[in-house]
């Protein structure tokens, strides 16, 4: 892709089916290409004493890998995410309560951090929390020969020098949160962030496609 001129974006194909467990508040499965994760929303709910904010809610983030125990890896992911929703939902709406969102990683191939994010939003949305903006997730890589690759795969990501994923809000897409892994100049840094920006109306969009495919009967 060439960075210098108008950035053409290319994302994988994206599927998403919210409320598809019945205990949680929300719930939502998003898929991007071969990259696919399933999210649960709880709450507001009674929070522990130890954890209790007395003017906002708690949120926490449970990233369950798939096999095994979390590892440093899920830690780091779940600070990202929990940084994201923190800064989009309205909190203090709901003090001295907890609010909890799991993500259950299916399979990764690719952009797992954007993929979790998206997940997330979906299924914060289907629980009716209160946001005041969506927020969606968009990985890039840059290769060898410093062209950017939106949504790699894991095997583009392996061959790449650096992995950036951007955490987009929806009202003035500004970067709610970074993760960067590798070696890059600010120049390219700055490419990458408009790259994300721009991928960002296409996910939006999806969000808005999918939401109404779900309430079209109602609408109807």
């Amino acid at each position: 892709m060439d960075v210098c001129g108008s950035p053409i974006v290319t994302l994988r194909e994206f599927g998403c089916e919210q409320s598809l467990l019945s205990r949680p508040d929300g719930s939502a499965s998003f898929i991007q290409g071969d990259t696919s994760v399933l999210a649960a929303a709880y709450g507001p709910a009674e929070v522990k004493v130890s954890k209790e904010i007395y003017d906002r809610a708690t949120l926490d983030v449970l990233i369950q890998p798939k096999v095994g125990l979390p590892s440093v890896r899920e830690r780091a992911q779940e600070q990202c995410v929990r940084e994201t929703c923190e800064a989009s939902l309205l909190l203090s709406l709901h003090p001295r309560s907890s609010l909890t969102l799991i993500l259950q990683l299916i399979h990764d191939d690719g952009s797992i951090l954007s993929c979790f994010l998206n997940a997330a939003c979906m299924a914060l949305m289907d629980a009716g929390l209160p946001m005041s903006c969506l927020f969606c997730g968009v990985t890039c890589a840059i290769d060898v020969d410093g062209q950017i690759i939106t949504d790699p795969t894991a095997a583009q990501e392996k061959e790449s020098r650096a992995v950036m994923t951007f955490a987009i809000d929806s009202k003035e897409r500004r970067v709610m949160m970074s993760s960067t892994k590798g070696s890059f100049s600010v120049n390219e840094l700055q490419q990458c962030v408009a790259v994300s920006q721009k991928a960002s109306e296409k996910i939006f969009q999806f969000y808005r496609d999918s939401v109404k495919r779900r309430y079209s009967k109602t609408l109807g």
